[in-house]
């Protein structure tokens, strides 16, 4: 069994100075900006993702 995935950078700033946070599982810390955030897997799409012919993604 592997580990979980961590983020490789703040959605916020786009720092790599990340560390997890005493909030739960899931929750990190960025220390350039100064901001929490927690990531959750939601689930997979029902019909996944389909090329629209304008070369848009359509859910």
């Amino acid at each position: 069994m592997s580990e979980r995935a961590a983020p490789f950078y703040c959605p916020y700033c786009g720092d790599e100075d990340l560390r997890p946070s005493e909030q739960g599982h899931g929750s990190w810390e960025c220390a350039a900006c100064n901001r929490a955030f927690q990531l959750k897997f939601l689930g997979l799409l029902a019909r996944g993702v389909q090329q629209a012919d304008d070369g848009r993604d359509q859910i």
